[in-house]
């Protein structure tokens, strides 16, 4: 499954563009790298999110093969770190 769609599955991104438009943008990165939507998402992954004022770490623990109503409870990520960046720390 593509990054882009699977960001949206697992609702790490309320839309797939707006997915899309963080992977261009680099805020999305595996090992230091960052990742195009393209990218084939594997189960244990570590992916690391950039939002607005946070960074948040999720390993892939399913990436399922087609989206179904059923996900909904199933855990598709675990999140292994978050850590959020104070407004203040940006005027440093």
């Amino acid at each position: 499954m593509r990054l882009d769609k699977f960001l949206k599955v697992s609702r790490l991104a309320k839309r797939r563009t707006e997915a899309h438009d963080a992977l261009v943008a680099g805020r999305i990165t595996r090992d230091g790298r960052p990742l195009k939507p393209g990218y084939d998402v594997k189960a244990g992954d570590v992916l690391v999110l950039h939002y607005a004022t946070k960074y948040l770490t999720v390993r892939v623990l399913e990436v399922p093969e087609r989206v179904t109503p059923a996900l909904r409870k199933t855990p598709l990520y675990e999140v292994l770190d978050e850590r959020r960046d104070e407004p203040a720390d940006w005027m440093a």
